[in-house]
């Protein structure tokens, strides 16, 4: 999931119990996220992370089908 979310312009910037990434957006503002370090994420936190984000599922599914 890391690595899909990198191909989307996604960098970590720390990790532990939960992992902290940011964009930087072609306006220059700023997406930051956070995700639960686990191993499998549910469904319903997945798209909440995807809407937080501004991503559609279906970018995150190609992005991830490509790692």
């Amino acid at each position: 999931m890391i690595k899909a979310r990198e191909a989307l312009g996604f960098k970590v910037i720390r990790e532990g119990d939960h992992i902290s990434m940011s964009r930087i957006n072609p306006d220059g503002s700023r997406t930051p996220l956070t995700l639960p370090n686990h191993k499998e994420i549910k469904g319903s936190t997945l798209l909440l992370i995807l809407r937080q984000a501004g991503l559609k599922k279906e970018e995150f599914i190609e992005a991830f089908h490509e790692q």
